[in-house]
């Protein structure tokens, strides 16, 4: 992750629009967050001006969530940032921004969903709402959604990291959910819109449930299992059947199997980044190992419980209609 040059201050923001947005110049700015790709900058009580500070994808990905999401989520069961005017670069800054709605809530990687049923019940009702198929056109997912097989060498490499530094108890039973994943068939459905990036800094909470779902910057159409692995990711413990049990059109053993291949990529990146925190690193995040450690455990113990290969997969699998 490489930081720009240019300071992103208030004065900054308050300049951008009144050059280009002036009937909101005069809102009270004020600092909101400072993400891995953006800067959120509250404006006002209701809106949010979101600038991109490091990688460079960012310019890319704010222009995409500027020009697909506000059709989809007046059709989604919780807030997301709506897209309201777009930024473009200029003099005072080189890149492209945009303006949208705030989302109040607390990311879930500092206030993790406690409220296990309902936040099963909620996540499964907002990826049902989002994974519908997706318009010719539409964007697709980079290295994201595709054959898990193209990710094995990445996969071992964070694995063989995280085991080095200690952050991996079990290695053998991570590979072994890895390894049951790459071994079943890819999608062959029709390509759904998906979130893209539903790790738990881009999950509200708010009385220990979901409230809303942020940074649709990596949104694109493929295999719903890369979203399903969110289960693992953002529930608590002993809510995963239930998530699984209340997402429509109920997963095949396939898909889950798939997910939880994708729960582990997730789970290992974040481990990783969580890790860089604790040191100090730079792009580290130390809020994301804790989520992605318990994700770790609870897949394991998906192929690990005797006589139990494929719990989730084999609960589901008999309520999937005909």
């Amino acid at each position: 992750m490489t930081h720009g040059e240019i300071e992103i201050t208030a004065e900054l923001v308050r300049n951008l629009l009144h050059d280009q947005h002036p009937d909101l110049a005069d809102r009270p700015v004020r600092l909101g967050a400072r993400g891995w790709d953006n800067q959120l900058w509250r404006l006002g009580d209701d809106l949010a001006v979101r600038l991109p500070w490091a990688t460079q994808s960012a310019d890319a990905l704010l222009r995409k969530e500027h020009a697909w999401l506000p059709a989809l989520a007046p059709h989604l069961p919780l807030r997301v940032p709506v897209p309201q005017r777009l930024g473009e670069p200029s003099e005072r800054f080189p890149r492209p921004w945009i303006v949208t709605t705030w989302v109040p809530g607390e990311p879930a990687d500092r206030a993790p969903a406690t409220r296990a049923a309902e936040a099963a019940d909620i996540l499964a009702s907002f990826l049902t709402a989002l994974h519908r198929p997706a318009p010719t056109g539409a964007p697709t997912g980079r290295d994201r959604g595709g054959p898990l097989a193209g990710h094995a060498e990445g996969v071992a490499q964070m694995l063989a990291s995280a085991t080095e530094l200690g952050q991996i108890p079990d290695p053998d039973g991570v590979r072994a959910v890895w390894e049951d994943a790459v071994a079943v068939p890819d999608w062959t459905g029709p390509a759904l819109w998906l979130h893209g990036d539903l790790h738990p800094a881009n999950v509200l909470t708010t009385d220990g449930t979901f409230c809303g779902v942020i940074d649709f910057g990596d949104l694109f159409a493929g295999d719903p299992a890369f979203d399903l692995a969110a289960a693992w990711i953002l529930l608590p413990d002993g809510a995963t059947d239930r998530f699984f049990a209340a997402y429509r059109p109920t997963p095949d053993a396939s898909t889950l199997r798939r997910a939880r291949g994708w729960a582990v990529w997730r789970a290992l990146a974040c481990i990783l980044i969580g890790d860089a925190g604790v040191q100090g690193r730079p792009g580290g995040k130390a809020t994301w190992g804790p989520p992605a450690h318990a994700a770790l455990r609870r897949l394991v113990a998906t192929v690990r419980r005797p006589g139990r290969h494929e719990p989730a997969a084999d609960a589901t699998d008999a309520r999937r209609p005909a």
